[in-house]
């Protein structure tokens, strides 16, 4: 009897090891997208922030500037500089460094992010962004990968606002000469139609969607003191270290003010990102 009990309890502490070791396996998480992600080193952030709590998440990226989801696909690149990049069309056989990092792992996350302006035009939406995400699910290998598509923001406007491409650019199919956004009226008109764009392609791809529109729109409309924008449409530090907080939130299902970093910028303000990235919705 004493035996059966050492033995059940010996078989107990093997079962609770072999589950922490389980719990600790790493999970790989890989962005794709262009500055909007990467602008001021945002994945970066996210794996600083997650190695106080989950340092087993390991983050990795494939972004590139000027580099909407369908080039990623299709584009090969001939030359980068810091804020830049020349590129060709792939050829037969060749692979787009894009597929080739999709190809080094057995991804367990990943996080898809493209141009805002790009999904607020209905064909291009449709004939290119629906049609690289769709792709870019198939190249990877892990058949229980979770997809986030990034929920980007808008660029700083004047209103009314429309924006437009030559149909020619989208697909030769489209016989009219251009394609157009709708007429966006205010702020807060715009974040419904790109809301209501995300959530389309969420749709039709099974994607899980992140907030950050409504979530930057929450800091302009509140908070108008707190600057997000290094420009038109980059965000800076504070704009960046929101996108890693909410990200943050997304991956571990833990609240970012529990977390001690705040990367470069004063506490008062990581503070204010930190609850407003836990917010939900």
């Amino acid at each position: 009897m004493k035996n059966l009990l050492l033995f059940l309890i010996l078989l107990s502490a093997l079962s609770c090891t072999s589950k922490q070791k389980d719990s600790a396996e790493a999970i790989h998480v890989l962005f794709i997208g262009n500055s909007l992600t990467y602008f001021h080193d945002m994945p970066q952030t996210v794996q600083k922030m997650l190695n106080e709590t989950n340092p087993n998440i390991k983050i990795e990226q494939s972004t590139f500037p000027g580099l909407p989801l369908r080039s990623h696909l299709t584009d090969i690149i001939t030359a980068r500089t810091e804020n830049g990049i020349s590129t060709r069309k792939k050829e037969e056989g060749e692979k787009t460094a894009t597929e080739l990092k999709i190809a080094e792992k057995k991804w367990d996350i990943v996080i898809l992010q493209t141009g805002t302006v790009s999904v607020l035009i209905p064909e291009n939406r449709e004939f290119r962004t629906n049609k690289a995400i769709s792709e870019i699910k198939k190249l990877v290998s892990n058949p229980n990968c979770k997809f986030i598509l990034f929920n980007t923001w808008p660029s700083k406007n004047e209103y009314p606002e429309q924006y437009c491409y030559a149909s020619r650019s989208i697909d030769p199919s489209i016989e009219k000469e251009k394609c157009c956004s709708p007429v966006l009226e205010s702020l807060e008109h715009e974040i419904t139609e790109i809301n209501k764009a995300y959530d389309w392609l969420a749709k039709e791809n099974d994607l899980i969607k992140s907030n950050h529109s409504s979530k930057v729109f929450k800091v302009r409309t509140s908070f108008p003191e707190i600057e997000l924008y290094e420009d038109d449409i980059h965000p800076n530090t504070n704009g960046a270290f929101l996108n890693a907080c909410i990200f943050y939130q997304m991956l571990t299902d833990k609240k970012a003010s529990d977390v001690v970093y705040n990367g470069d910028i004063d506490s008062k303000t990581a503070k204010l990102l930190k609850e407003i990235a836990d917010e939900i919705p």
